[in-house]
């Protein structure tokens, strides 16, 4: 199954990934408006989602959680709550953010992982993570690719 099936299988589409991020933008040069964020986002995320490394990553989020409802990883009743003392998801979401977009993809993690828009609210602890992860570093290429578009008029 790939990973884009895997993802809707858990009520994760490609739309709300997108439409999340969306709520993010925030105009910068090449990137001014929703519709190119969105044009940007898309292209930057179906990119991102052929990496099979990515894969495996995103791939750990769903087999925890589904582990977890299985009764086949036990975290002591506070996985439900998301816990302070539970930081996997953290580091989970962090490694895809930077792997996908660096250091500016981390910084634009803690942006989406704080503020929790659209679909990332509605997820488990580790899937949360998994999805504010590739919404933060997509998010950075996508201001990047942006900045290049923007270089390229001006030339």
């Amino acid at each position: 199954m790939k990973i884009k099936e895997m993802l809707e299988s858990k009520g994760i589409s490609i739309e709300k990934i997108i439409s999340a991020a969306m709520q993010m933008h925030v105009p910068h040069p090449g990137v001014e408006t929703k519709e190119e964020a969105r044009k940007i986002f898309g292209m930057e995320l179906e990119h991102a989602l052929a990496d099979p490394n990515l894969c495996a990553l995103i791939y750990a989020g769903i087999a925890i959680e589904r582990d977890v409802d299985k009764g086949l990883i036990f975290f002591e009743d506070r996985y439900d709550l998301d816990d302070a003392s539970l930081i996997a998801d953290e580091v989970l979401g962090m490694s895809i953010s930077k792997y996908i977009g660096g250091y500016k993809g981390l910084f634009e993690y803690i942006r989406c992982d704080k503020s929790k828009p659209g679909i990332v609210a509605e997820l488990g602890p580790f899937m949360d993570d998994v999805v504010a992860g590739l919404i933060g570093g997509i998010s950075a290429n996508m201001y990047d690719a942006g900045l290049r578009k923007n270089r390229e008029r001006q030339e």
